[in-house]
C-alpha cells in the first residue's frame, strides 16, 4: 500500500460534489427501511405493549384476549425465545422483561396484518403490575448510591497540592441536560426467513454486524444464519449503534414462528419513549488558577445518568473523562467519573459520544470564574491554550498543538472580533433592557473509538470486465455522506471517473465483523480498507499495463489517470482503463479484492486511564454573537463565524455541511432542547413528558444564524490517515459552545463587572431569564473572593 495520506496529482478526493444521494432525497425516491415491507405479501406489522409505570415487576400476562381481535396473528412473550432473552451485549437489557425498568418498557409484542389491528389487540392484553420505588433524577440516584458499571479515575500529577498552591480556588456545581436524537426515520426493521431458515433482516443500524449477533443470540443462531442490511438511514447521529438491535430482534423472532414477513417500525411517540438519549450529566469541581489565571488544577466528580441499562454509558463516561481538558492544558488533575442507575430509557451514544459533556464542564468554569479573575474569557482561554511538547492528563502528547493559536488568532481576525467587542460594549451600554453577547470558544477533540479493536474496517471491491467497478464496505449511510467520500476514494485509487464507480448496500454478508459507523471514524475505517483493495487491484493491473508497455517499463511506474493507463511521463502511450481490464482478465488475472485497514499506534489501559487512545486529534473554533431581550430571555443569534479543521478534505461539500449540521444541532442541545420526565409521586411518575415535537423544541430555520460564516482549515495535511483528510462528524457539535458562552456575556451584561453568572444548560429563554435575573440583583451584593464558590 502506498502511503495513506498522499493524494495523486489527479483524483476525485476533493471535489466539491453533491451528496450521491441528494436527487433521490429530494425527489422522494430514496429508499428506507420502511419502504421495503410493501413490496412483500403477507406482511405482519408489530406493535409494542409498553408499561404505564417506572418500575413495577410484571405479575400476570395472559396474551389471549388479544388474539381474539381480527387480524392479530401472534403475541410474542419472553417465552417464545429459542435463544438469548437479551437485546444487549451487556446481558442486563431482558428482550421481554420481567421487571419493568422505565415508563414505557415493552413488555410483549403483538403482531397482526395491519398496524391497527396489532395496536388493537396491544390494548386487548391483561397485564397485571406491582409498583416498585422508581429512581427518576441523577440526584435521587446519586442520594441513594445507585450506580452502575465501573468508576474510573483520570488522574496526573497531585491536585490537591496544586490547590493548595493556587493563588486563586473556586468550586461549583453543574448539570448538563439529555438530548433526544429526532433523527427524521424512527428505528425501523424487517425481517424475512427464506427456504433454509436463514433470516435476513432489513435494519435502519449504524452498527449492522452487532445487530446481526443479537440477532442471532435471541433466535438460538450462528451468526452465519443471519444476514443483516442497511440501505440507509434518516439519520442516526449515535441513537442508531445499539438501540435497534432489540427492534431487529423482535421481527426477526416474528418472522422465524409465524413464516411471514415483519415489519416493525416505532412511530414518533414510541421511538421517543422507548429509546435511548444523551447522557445528562452532574459535575462538582475545584478548580485553581495562579495569579496569571493559568488552571493549575481541576478536582472534580462527573456523574452520567444511565438510566436503567448499561448500554455504552461505560466508553461514554471514559470519553468525557478524556475530553474534560478540552484544548486545555491543566498540570494536576483527579477527575472521578460514574454513572447513574435512574429507572428512565437507557441512554446511549450521541453524536460526541460524552465528549460534549465533559467539554461543557470545563468551558463552564472558565466562563464562570473569568470575571472573577478580572479577565475576559477569551483571554483566560488563550492562555491556558495546550503548547506544543505538553500532554493529556492520559499521557498523550497534543500533536499540532500550534494550530490552536494559529487557528484561534485566525478566526479573531476573520471574524473582526475586537472591533465587534467595542461594538457590544457601546451596544449594552446605550441599552439597558436588551443586551448584547460576543464569545469564542475552542475545540480538540480527539478521533478514534475507546475500544481499541473497534478501530479496524473490511472493504470488499469488484472489477468487472467492462471497467465498471463495485464497492463495498463496512461503513452505513445515515446521510452524513460517508458513501460518498468512500465513492470518491476508490475513484481516486484506481484512477477512473467517478461514474465508473457504484457502491452496494451495506450487509454483513459482503464485509463482516464490522465496526459501528460512528466515532467519526467511518471515512477513517472505511476509506483505508478501500483504498487497500483498490491497490491490490491496482497493483495487479500495473503488472499486465507494464508487460504491455514493453521497453523495459516497470509496474511502478505505470500510472492510473481520467480512466486512462500510461508509462510515467507519456500519456500519449495510455490505454483506456477498460482496454487494460479486459486484457487483464483474458490474461487470468484477479480482478476483485478485499481490503483490510487497522488504525496503527493506539494503545489503551482502561483500568489506569492511561495510554493513547486517538489517532490525532481534531481542532476548530467558533465565535458568536447573540442578542437577549431582558424582559423574557428571548434572544436570537445574531452571527457565528466558523473555522475548523478537516485536514485535507475528501468532500468540501459534504465536509462544510456536517461542520453547519454540527453547530446547529450542538446549538439545540445547549439552549433549546429541554428533556422533562415527571418526577410527581403520582400514577406518571417516570413518564417522559417531551415525547412529541409539540413539547420538545427542536432548532429551525428560525433559530439559524442570521449571518453564517464557516470555513475549513487550509494546508491542514494528516499524515497517517486516508488522503490527509481528518474526521468531520462528531467535533464540530462542541463549536456551538460558544452559543451558550455569549449567552452568559449577555446575561452578565445586565449585572455589574466582575459577577460570575450561572447558566443552566439547556440555556433555554427561561435559563437565559432567570441567569440575567440574578445578575441584576447582584448589583447589590459584592463580589465574592477567591476561595469563595463561585456559584
Amino acid at each position: 500500500m502506498t502511503s495513506l495520506h498522499e493524494r495523486p496529482p489527479v483524483g476525485a478526493v476533493g471535489e466539491a460534489i453533491p451528496h450521491e444521494s441528494a436527487e433521490l432525497h429530494v425527489t422522494g425516491h430514496a429508499l428506507y427501511t420502511d419502504d421495503l415491507g410493501v413490496r412483500l405479501r403477507e406482511l405482519l406489522h408489530a406493535w409494542p405493549l409498553q408499561a404505564p409505570h417506572a418500575h413495577a415487576q410484571v405479575t400476570r400476562l395472559n396474551v389471549g384476549p388479544a388474539l381474539t381481535v381480527p387480524g392479530v396473528v401472534r403475541v410474542l412473550t419472553a417465552d417464545d425465545v429459542p435463544g438469548l432473552n437479551d437485546a444487549g451485549v451487556k446481558h442486563d437489557e431482558p428482550l421481554f422483561p420481567s421487571e419493568v425498568m422505565y415508563y414505557g418498557h415493552a413488555v410483549c409484542w403483538v403482531l397482526a396484518d395491519s398496524i391497527e389491528a396489532a395496536r388493537l389487540g396491544s390494548l386487548r392484553v391483561e397485564v397485571e403490575y406491582e409498583p416498585l420505588p422508581a429512581l427518576v433524577t441523577v440526584q435521587e440516584a446519586i442520594a441513594a448510591e445507585s450506580f452502575q458499571g465501573g468508576q474510573p479515575t483520570l488522574r496526573r500529577g497531585d491536585a490537591e497540592d496544586g490547590l493548595a498552591r493556587a493563588a486563586h480556588v473556586f468550586e461549583g456545581e453543574f448539570e448538563i441536560g439529555g438530548q433526544e436524537h429526532f433523527y427524521l426515520e424512527t428505528n425501523a426493521s424487517l425481517a424475512t426467513v427464506d427456504e433454509y431458515g436463514q433470516v435476513f433482516v432489513q435494519s435502519s443500524t449504524q452498527h449492522p454486524t452487532e445487530t446481526q449477533e443479537i440477532v442471532a443470540h435471541v433466535l438460538g443462531l450462528a451468526s452465519h444464519q443471519v444476514t443483516v442490511q442497511c440501505l440507509r438511514m434518516g439519520g442516526g447521529f449515535g441513537g442508531k449503534e445499539m438501540q435497534p438491535h432489540g427492534y431487529a430482534a423482535i421481527a426477526a423472532l416474528g418472522a422465524v414462528l409465524t413464516g411471514r414477513p415483519v415489519r416493525l417500525r416505532l412511530n414518533r411517540q414510541q421511538d421517543l419513549t422507548l429509546t435511548g438519549k444523551r447522557h445528562p450529566f452532574h459535575a462538582s469541581w475545584r478548580v485553581g488558577f495562579n495569579a496569571d489565571g493559568q488552571l493549575l488544577a481541576l478536582q472534580a466528580t462527573l456523574t452520567s445518568d444511565g438510566g436503567w441499562s448499561l448500554d455504552l454509558s461505560e466508553p461514554v463516561l471514559a470519553r468525557a473523562l478524556c475530553h474534560i481538558d478540552n484544548a486545555y492544558f491543566i498540570p494536576h488533575v483527579e477527575v472521578h467519573g460514574r454513572i447513574a442507575r435512574t429507572n428512565k430509557t437507557s441512554q446511549t451514544a450521541f453524536r460526541g459520544f460524552g465528549g460534549p459533556q465533559g467539554m461543557l464542564v470545563i468551558e463552564d468554569i472558565l466562563g464562570r470564574c473569568a470575571p472573577l479573575l478580572g479577565l475576559e474569557p477569551h483571554e483566560l482561554r488563550r492562555r491556558n491554550f495546550y503548547r506544543p511538547g505538553e500532554s493529556t492528563p492520559y499521557g498523550q502528547p497534543v500533536r499540532h498543538a500550534e494550530r490552536l493559536e494559529d487557528l484561534w488568532a485566525t478566526l479573531l481576525a476573520r471574524s473582526d472580533f475586537a472591533a465587534r467587542a467595542e461594538e457590544v460594549r457601546a451596544f449594552n451600554a446605550a441599552n439597558p433592557h436588551t443586551k448584547r453577547g460576543l464569545a469564542v470558544t475552542p475545540v480538540k477533540f480527539g478521533i478514534s473509538f475507546n475500544f481499541t479493536a473497534y478501530n479496524q474496517a473490511g472493504a470488499l471491491v469488484h472489477v468487472y470486465k467492462d471497467g465498471s467497478v463495485l464497492i463495498n464496505h463496512g461503513g452505513t449511510e445515515m446521510g452524513q455522506g460517508l458513501h460518498t467520500k468512500m465513492l470518491q476514494v476508490a475513484a481516486t485509487a484506481l484512477g477512473v471517473p467517478l461514474s465508473c464507480v457504484r457502491l452496494a448496500p451495506t450487509r454483513t454478508d459482503k464485509v463482516p465483523n464490522t465496526s459501528a459507523t460512528a466515532a467519526s471514524s467511518g471515512a477513517d475505517l472505511n476509506g483505508g480498507a478501500i483504498k487497500d483493495a483498490c491497490e491490490q487491484i491496482k497493483g495487479r493491473l500495473a503488472a499486465v499495463a507494464a508487460g504491455r508497455f514493453g521497453d523495459y517499463v516497470h509496474p511502478n511506474d505505470v500510472r492510473f489517470e481520467n480512466g486512462l493507463v500510461f508509462p510515467l511521463g507519456h500519456p500519449e502511450r495510455g490505454l483506456t482503463f477498460a482496454r487494460l481490464v479486459h486484457d487483464a482478465y483474458h490474461a487470468r488475472t484477479q480482478l476483485w479484492a478485499a481490503g483490510y485497514y487497522r488504525t496503527p499506534g493506539l494503545h489503551w489501559d482502561r483500568e489506569r486511564m492511561q495510554g493513547e487512545p486517538f489517532k490525532y486529534f481534531s481542532y476548530g473554533a467558533s465565535v458568536s454573537e447573540v442578542e437577549v431581550d431582558g424582559f423574557s430571555g428571548a434572544y436570537r443569534l445574531r452571527r457565528v463565524d466558523i473555522l475548523h479543521d478537516v485536514g485535507d478534505s475528501l468532500s468540501p461539500l459534504i465536509d462544510l455541511g456536517q461542520v453547519e449540521g454540527g453547530f446547529v444541532q450542538g446549538a439545540g442541545w445547549l439552549t433549546l432542547e429541554d428533556l422533562r420526565w415527571d418526577t410527581s409521586d403520582g400514577p406518571y411518575r417516570g413518564r417522559l413528558a417531551t415525547q412529541a415535537a409539540s413539547t420538545y423544541k427542536l432548532p429551525s430555520f428560525s433559530e439559524m444564524p442570521e449571518v453564517f460564516n464557516v470555513a475549513l482549515l487550509e494546508r491542514a495535511t494528516e499524515s497517517g490517515v486516508v488522503y490527509g483528510s481528518k474526521a468531520v462528524g462528531e467535533p464540530p457539535l462542541m463549536l456551538a459552545i460558544s452559543v451558550r458562552e455569549a449567552l452568559r456575556q449577555a446575561a452578565s451584561a445586565f449585572g455589574p463587572e466582575g459577577h460570575s453568572t450561572l447558566l443552566a444548560s439547556p440555556a433555554t429563554p427561561e435559563a437565559v431569564y432567570w441567569a440575567l435575573d440574578a445578575a441584576r440583583q447582584a448589583s447589590a451584593r459584592p463580589t465574592p473572593p477567591s476561595h469563595v464558590a463561585a456559584d
